[in-house]
C-alpha cells in the first residue's frame, strides 16, 4: 500500500465481525468490488465476546476471499495472525498495539509483504511504526463504532499532522459511514477503512462503494484545482 501520490483517499473494506454464511457474503463481497475502486479488505473475525474465533474459522472465510480479490487487484490482510497470513497466502496482516511486535510480524510474513499498524489516538506510537518500517498507520477511532468498544478517539487534526511530518500512509478507522468521511478525507487520509459503512448500508455494499469513490474523487478534484 504506496503512499497516495494524486492524494486521491482509496477505501480500505474489513469484514463484519461474523460471518454466518460464507457464500452469501461472498456474493456481498463480489457486489462491493463490483462498487468502484477498493485498495484492500481485511479478514477482521470477533466472536461474541469479542475474542478471535477458531483458526478453521479465519481459514474456511479466507480461503474463500482471498481468489476473489486478488483477481480484483484488491489485497487481503489479515487481522491479529501473521502466521495464518503467511500459511494462507494473503498480501500481509494488521496488528495492533496487543498482538506480535512488527518484527515478529514482518519476520513471518517475510519483506514484501503488507504490515500494517494500530497506533490509536498516538503520534508517539506512530512514529514508532514508521521508524520500525510499518507499511502503514492505523488511526482511530474517529467515530462511534459498532464493531469494537472505543477506548481511543482521534481527530481529524492528527491525520493533518502525519500528511504534513511522514511518507508512510496513515489508514483512518472508526465508525466511518458515507456520511462523516469527507472532513477525513480532506484532512489527508490516504485510506478510509470501513465495515459496517459499507455492509449495512441501505442501497448495499456497491452502492456504498460507489458512494465512497464519489466522495474520493470530489475531493481530489477540488485539491487540483
Amino acid at each position: 500500500m504506496p503512499k497516495n501520490q494524486s492524494h486521491r483517499c482509496r477505501l480500505y473494506l474489513i469484514t463484519p465481525p461474523s460471518v454466518a454464511d460464507i457464500e452469501k457474503f461472498l456474493v456481498q463481497a463480489a457486489e462491493a468490488l463490483d462498487g468502484g475502486d477498493v485498495a484492500c479488505l481485511q479478514v477482521r473475525l470477533k466472536n461474541a465476546e469479542g475474542s478471535p474465533p477458531t483458526d478453521d474459522v479465519i481459514r474456511a472465510l479466507a480461503q474463500r476471499l482471498i481468489p476473489l480479490c486478488q483477481q480484483n487487484d484488491v489485497a487481503v490482510l489479515i487481522n491479529d495472525r501473521p502466521d495464518l497470513a503467511a500459511s494462507l497466502g494473503a498480501d500481509g496482516v494488521h496488528i495492533g498495539q496487543g498482538d506480535a511486535p512488527y518484527a515478529e510480524a514482518r519476520r513471518l510474513v517475510g519483506p514484501d509483504a503488507i504490515v500494517g499498524v494500530t497506533c490509536h489516538n498516538s503520534r508517539h506510537l506512530a512514529m514508532q511504526a514508521g521508524e520500525a518500517g510499518a507499511d502503514y498507520v492505523a488511526f482511530g477511532a474517529f467515530n462511534q463504532t459498532q464493531t469494537k468498544d472505543v477506548v481511543h478517539r482521534a481527530e481529524p487534526e492528527l491525520l493533518e499532522w502525519w500528511q504534513e511530518t511522514m511518507e508512510i500512509p496513515c489508514v483512518a478507522i472508526g465508525g466511518i459511514t458515507v456520511n462523516n468521511a469527507e472532513p477525513l478525507v480532506r484532512a489527508g487520509a490516504d485510506f478510509l477503512a470501513v465495515s459496517g459503512g459499507v455492509w449495512a448500508h441501505p442501497d448495499g455494499p456497491r452502492g456504498a462503494v460507489q458512494a465512497f469513490n464519489e466522495i474520493f474523487d470530489r475531493v481530489a478534484e477540488a485539491a487540483g484545482d
